[in-house]
Order: C-alpha cells, then structure tokens, then sequence
C-alpha cells in the first residue's frame, strides 16, 4: 500500500493567490464576480481563484485585477506561468491548466 498526501483545495487556492499576487502588474485579485447573475444561479459564493481536480490533476482558474500601464495579456501569461512552477513546487501536484481572467483595471487615483 502506498502512503498518500492529499492538500485541501483551500491550500492551494492560496498558493495560487499568493503566486498571482507576486507577479508585477498585478492590483490584486477580483473582489467581486464578473457574472454575479451566474453566481446566483449556481448558488455559490464567488472566489477569486477556483482549484478543480479533473482526473488526478488540478486545473486552476483566477480573476485579476491589472494595474493602469501594464499589458494585460502579458501580465495574465506571466501570471499563469508563476502560478503553475510556485504551486506545482509547493505541493507536488500535477497542474494541467492555468486560467487567467482579466477582471478589472486599477487606476490609481491622484494624489493632490
């Protein structure tokens, strides 16, 4: 019998968040949903970054917010790719697939 260690999907939502949120360009994560209409309907709580297991591997979806200036896209792509290397790292976990949404842009208000 071989000897298994399984990590919550809680546990790797944060390493997912933390991992998004090192990237430069990155605000933060959402803080609301997109389609808040299919929030409701679904019935669940909206969360900024979403683990599903498919077959032994970890697909992971995520919703940021980019700052004015930056290139959205090359901020998304860099942030699939810190997530996938931190959270593969971190817990050993095959990740198939990194799904990167562009939910908000941050302008900084002024400063007067």
């Amino acid at each position: 019998m071989e000897d298994r260690i399984t990590i919550n999907t809680d546990v790797l939502e944060e390493m997912a968040s933390i991992a998004a949120k090192e990237v430069e360009g990155v605000y933060s994560l959402a803080e609301k949903a997109v389609d808040i209409k299919g929030a409701i309907n679904k019935g669940k709580i909206f969360k900024p970054a979403k683990v599903t297991e498919v077959n032994g591997a970890v697909e992971i979806e995520l919703y940021i917010c980019v700052l004015e200036g930056f290139n959205a896209t090359s901020v998304a792509e860099q942030v699939q790719n810190n997530v996938k290397e931190k959270v593969q790292n971190m817990s050993g976990t095959v990740i198939t697939k990194v799904d990167v949404n562009i939910a908000d842009i941050h302008f900084p208000s002024e400063e007067n």
